[in-house]
């Protein structure tokens, strides 16, 4: 039987610990004989520490230790090094981690952090992307392994032989992760054992991490990730708060609780790369575009290569017989930059769908209709037929719902008052993946289920979902069935990320159940518990390799002040193709949170560098602007009922990050409507709009 839990708006399982303040973070778990770390970052750009002294340090109240690279224990080489902290003198970018202070108290850590005092051989650095920087380079693939270059027909050809033609260079600064819970670990030492309490996207590859580095078997090791208070990226992998408090609470012999300051995760921990993009289109009088190039330029630091796939959303988004991508790298003097919501997908669809707007205005035709004249049921980039494409569906949704058919296509033509009113559309996919899962379930002799899998939820209500899912797959009341997640001794299960977490997941759940189920034909026991388990790496690896998407449809109307150029947001409206949605309330929350991070991005955020120290200066959240309720006047989301057989059993697609995906060129397409004067460079300030156009 069913009980058609999927698709039922149920609230948070864990809503009420939340609200209660009961919910437990990675630094709130109680410890006996606890002590506080915190973390001391390089004062230098580039170059090597020549003596600490911790003598005044060491004599402040409550002061146990001070570990640097003198006296940190060893870690094993080999793993990404922007993890092989407190090991050498070297200092690779201003504010790396370079010691730990512990004490008795956090007060007494913070103190004790400001008495330690380094000296350092500077050297010269170079902290800034240009697009003719001497140092750039073709980097052997982009994350995660996407061909770095692809190229079909002959671009140079079709575009000189074109009758409509854009040629545009978008750029976007660096953007900052900055989930309200911040990089925080508990780590306990006991018996040869590591135990860590760590706000993270993934348990699993944590404790793999840890294992290598401290030279464990991977048992030894235990990482709890119960409650997550957001990573958007950042947490995907083991990152510098849960390496410091290990090795801290090694030096000291007593747990150690360690939280990154605000400051300290603007850099240490990723964040976006800043990127410059040329977009290039060539298109017919009709508006069918012939020729398609996108060329991304980005930046990694000099300890590590990550290379963010900007260009890869222009290899399946629109049809045209001759294309080109290509990604160059330089590196410099920075932090490693990292995932962010929807990497690669959320600067690249910003650059592709303002070049579309722009293609609309040179070939006279309505937004809308351009992208659908481009859509195509085979992928550009596979030649495969796509397994579901409903772009152009989310499109004509979309623009019934925002009522874009009363729009009037000049810029400038709308006016009320002192303000300019203009609305812009923007197209959006991410892919749809998924990977291997395990998971068991277990009957109970008092008629209960209990589901467990090492999935962590970040505040996505990844919880809630697993437990109606499992409930279906059961055939039972999910009021019957109990969920455990976020703890590496669970079954394994991949990273919250990618907006594949509940696909990978849920199919391991899902196999789980049906297995537990043959085993109970002849009913729940009445004496000992019945498990089944499920391991889908076989399954997951036998899927065709096809094009899978999810799509979206980006709607926003702004108005701008003649007289100084503010620009406000009056509302905003997306429509999505995503798969089988399993829980509605979380769902709209994740889809109108990524759609207002896009926001964010088009008006107010910026990391601003300044080049002589090698540091952002705007590092904290009273000068890093970002989105507030006051700016959000009003934000829809909405989906199709899409059904899309060859995706994983439970039919999802993911919607973590195709919310963020092309939100941004719609704001910025908008203010291009409003005032007829087109920002290429984010955010769209009012002194960028003043200082173009006399607006009045």
């Amino acid at each position: 039987m069913s009980t058609d839990a999927v698709g039922r708006a149920y609230p948070r399982l864990e809503g009420r610990e939340k609200v209660t303040g009961t919910a437990r973070y990675a630094v709130e778990y109680p410890v006996d004989g606890v002590t506080y770390g915190w973390a001391v970052p390089s004062a230098v750009v580039r170059g090597r520490i020549t003596r600490v002294d911790t003598a005044e340090a060491l004599a402040s109240p409550g002061v146990l230790a001070v570990v640097h690279h003198g006296n940190a224990p060893r870690l094993a080489p080999g793993l990404e090094a922007d993890l092989w902290l407190l090991q050498e003198p070297t200092v690779h970018y201003r504010g790396e981690l370079v010691a730990v202070v512990v004490a008795t108290s956090l007060e007494a850590a913070r103190e004790g952090a400001r008495l330690v005092r380094i000296d350092y051989d500077a050297g010269p650095h170079s902290t800034v992307l240009t697009e003719d920087h001497p140092s750039l380079y073709k980097p052997d693939h982009v994350n995660p392994s996407y061909p770095t270059d692809t190229e079909e027909g002959d671009f140079d050809a079709g575009y000189a032989a074109a009758p409509v033609r854009v040629d545009a260079t978008y750029r976007t600064p660096a953007y900052h992760n900055n989930p309200m819970e911040p990089h925080a670990t508990t780590a306990r030492w006991h018996d040869g054992r590591l135990l860590v309490h760590d706000s993270n996207q993934g348990a699993s590859s944590v404790r793999a991490a840890l294992a290598e580095l401290f030279e464990l078997p991977r048992e030894s090791v235990r990482v709890v990730t119960d409650h997550v208070g957001g990573g958007f990226g950042s947490k995907g992998y083991a990152k510098a708060a849960v390496v410091l408090a290990a090795l801290a609470a090694r030096h000291v012999d007593r747990p150690v609780k360690l939280a990154l300051t605000r400051q300290q995760l603007f850099g240490p921990v990723g964040y976006r790369t800043p990127t410059i993009q040329r977009v290039r289109l060539a298109a017919d009088t009709d508006g069918r575009l012939t020729a398609i190039c996108h060329d991304a330029m980005s930046q990694s630091s000099t300890i590590l290569e990550f290379a963010e796939q900007t260009a890869v959303y222009t290899r399946s988004m629109y049809a045209a017989p001759h294309r080109r991508t290509t990604h160059r790298l330089v590196r410099l003097d920075v932090p490693t930059p990292f995932w962010m919501r929807a990497p690669g997908g959320c600067p690249g669809a910003y650059a592709l769908e303002s070049a579309m707007d722009e293609l609309a205005v040179a070939v006279g035709m309505d937004p809308v209709e351009l992208r659908i004249r481009n859509d195509t049921p085979v992928d550009p980039d596979q030649g495969r037929p796509f397994t579901s494409r409903n772009l152009a569906a989310c499109l004509r949704e979309g623009a019934q719902r925002f009522g874009w058919a009363d729009r009037d296509p000049a810029p400038r033509a709308r006016r009320d008052g002192r303000w300019l009113v203009g609305s812009g559309v923007a197209g959006s996919s991410h892919p749809a993946r998924a990977r291997p899962s395990s998971a068991t379930a277990t009957a109970r002799p008092d008629g209960g289920f209990h589901v467990r899998i090492n999935a962590t939820d970040i505040g996505t209500g990844a919880r809630t979902a697993l437990w109606q899912v499992a409930a279906d797959a059961l055939g039972v009341p999910p009021e019957r069935v109990e969920i455990s997640i976020g703890d590496s001794d669970l079954p394994n299960a991949p990273v919250a990320g990618g907006s594949m977490g509940t696909a990978s997941w849920s199919w391991a759940v899902i196999r789980a159940c049906q297995a537990l189920r043959g085993k109970l034909r002849d009913g729940v026991p009445t004496e000992a518990e019945v498990s089944a388990g499920a391991d889908t790496s076989e399954e997951v690896g036998g899927q065709p390799d096809l094009p899978r998407y999810a799509y979206g449809a980006q709607f926003a109307e702004v108005r701008v002040d003649a007289t100084t150029g503010e620009v406000r947001l009056n509302r905003m409206l997306g429509v999505f193709a995503a798969g089988r949605v399993v829980n509605p309330t979380t769902a709209r929350s994740q889809l109108i949170g990524g759609m207002t991070m896009g926001l964010s991005m088009a008006l107010h955020e910026e990391g601003l560098l300044d080049e002589r120290y090698g540091d952002w200066v705007n590092h904290d959240l009273a000068t890093y602007h970002i989105t507030g309720c006051a700016d959000v006047e009003s934000i829809e989301a909405y989906w199709l009922d899409e059904h899309d057989g060859e995706l994983n059993p439970a039919g999802v697609k993911g919607i973590g990050e195709i919310g963020i995906v092309g939100s941004a060129a719609a704001v910025a397409n908008a203010v291009f409507h409003a005032t007829g004067v087109r920002i290429r460079d984010l955010p769209i300030r009012l002194d960028k709009l003043i200082g173009v156009s006399d607006l009045a």
